[in-house]
């Protein structure tokens, strides 16, 4: 890779994760319209651990807590909100994890195409698009794990390129009737374990393959995007209450058109 494709994939990575736009669409849509080479299973682990870094740096103060009161409660304390939203997160991470086991090979070799990221794109975006006009009043006080069991099984349809792991489960989230903040701030928590896991496995595959790679290319990935995600979690979760998620909605229905256009037209 270039370090002008380090940079700028690196920078689709951070910039995609967490925002309901899909980023596993974006660092496919390269190669596919501009003929960029696959970006490997080297870039895949650093930009994993990049946003990674970024998610658990942001929300540390949360992690704590929802691990210190889970640990109490093991440990034969009573159940606090902290320890219902830490076994919430778990339920939650379940059904993708269990889904990502199953058929992620088979999506590997069937659905990683444009036409699939484009219909995918819209149809995914529209649905974020009615849930947002609910505008819930519910909070974090009020979860369930009953919730999160249906944005745990929702989100094993970001599986599929083009649907977006963050945008499904906030989507979820909203019709459930959860506030804005709460959707998104639990879709944040529940990719903590999603993408851990994910680069723990690709990680072990790139071992395997005992494939050398350029330290200072690595180095770099991880570090674009974790600044690039960090900052549009900060951003994204100052701006949402203002903003709603129209302008991704509509985004989408952009993306997704001119994929189709450049498909079939251009």
């Amino acid at each position: 890779m270039t370090w002008l494709e380090i940079v700028v994939l690196a920078l689709i990575q951070g910039l995609t994760e967490f925002l309901p736009i899909s980023s596993s669409a974006h660092l496919i849509l390269p190669s596919e319209v501009w003929g960029w080479q696959d970006q490997g299973l080297a870039f895949d682990v650093a930009v994993h651990v990049g946003t990674l870094l970024a998610v658990m740096i942001y929300f540390r103060a949360d992690i704590f807590n929802l691990l210190n009161g889970w640990i109490k409660q093991i440990a034969g304390g009573g159940a606090s909100q902290e320890s219902r939203l830490a076994w919430a997160v778990i339920l939650g991470t379940i059904p993708a994890g269990l889904a990502g086991v199953l058929l992620d090979s088979w999506i590997e070799e069937n659905l990683r195409s444009a036409l699939v990221i484009a219909l995918a794109t819209i149809g995914f975006g529209v649905l974020l698009g009615l849930a947002d006009r609910k505008v819930g009043t519910r909070d974090i006080d009020q979860f369930t794990l009953k919730d999160a069991l249906i944005i745990g099984v929702s989100q094993a349809l970001a599986l599929i390129p083009g649907t977006s792991r963050s945008g499904i489960t906030m989507t979820s989230a909203l019709f459930l009737g959860l506030n804005r903040d709460t959707a998104a701030r639990f879709s944040f928590l529940l990719s903590i374990p999603l993408i851990a896991a994910a680069g723990l496995f690709k990680g072990l595959e790139l071992a395997d393959t005992g494939t050398s790679s350029q330290w200072s290319e690595i180095a770099g990935a991880v570090l674009i995007s974790a600044v690039s995600a960090y900052a549009c979690i900060h951003l994204f979760l100052k701006f949402l209450q203002k903003i709603g998620f129209m302008p991704f909605v509509i985004y989408r229905m952009l993306l997704g058109a001119g994929l189709l256009i450049w498909l079939y037209v251009a």
